[in-house]
């Protein structure tokens, strides 16, 4: 196994992250190289049902029935965000190429018609297993925001999430 190079970087984009924007909605492509194997951050990513196991702004999370495509999660936010709850369905869900995919069905927020996918990719970092871990979304801009104030919300609480992931996934490994 070689290193990712920039040209696979952008294919895996290009293959999954693409989000055709209408007028009033904004997308983003977030990465984050993580010092840990795939499976080690697969083991947090997928799952649906206790996102909170690395994602900070979720205090909860109830889920019936078996983690699978249509599955619907209610999830509560914790207190200090602009949000209480979000009811979400999983839309896209691969054990094999390690990807999840989500929609934002409703609950009381701001992120109306949010959509985010996030897709894994084995690396190398310094000769050791390591993983690319890439995560896109797409929004509408809530009235009286501007397109840059909801990017940057949005992109703050991701990349808060991813890098709590990476401080959970290494933390297991070193």
């Amino acid at each position: 196994m070689t290193a990712i190079t920039d040209a696979q970087k952008s294919e895996y984009i290009s293959h999954h992250h693409v989000h055709e924007c209408g007028d009033n909605q904004t997308s983003s492509v977030l990465t984050r190289s993580i010092r840990a194997p795939v499976e080690t951050v697969w083991s947090f990513v997928r799952r649906f049902d206790r996102p909170q196991c690395y994602k900070t702004f979720i205090k909860s999370c109830n889920m019936a029935g078996e983690l699978k495509e249509g599955s619907v999660r209610q999830v509560c936010v914790v207190s200090g965000l602009p949000a209480e709850t979000s009811t979400e369905i999983l839309e896209k869900f691969d054990e094999e190429n390690h990807i999840l995919g989500y929609r934002v069905l409703g609950g009381e927020h701001r992120l109306q018609n949010y959509s985010a996918i996030t897709t894994l990719h084995s690396d190398l970092i310094d000769d050791k297993p390591a993983t690319l871990v890439i995560e896109s979304y797409i929004v509408d801009v809530p009235e009286g925001n501007t397109h840059e104030d909801t990017k940057f919300y949005v992109e703050t609480l991701i990349k808060c999430n991813l890098k709590s992931l990476s401080d959970s996934c290494e933390r297991l490994v070193s």
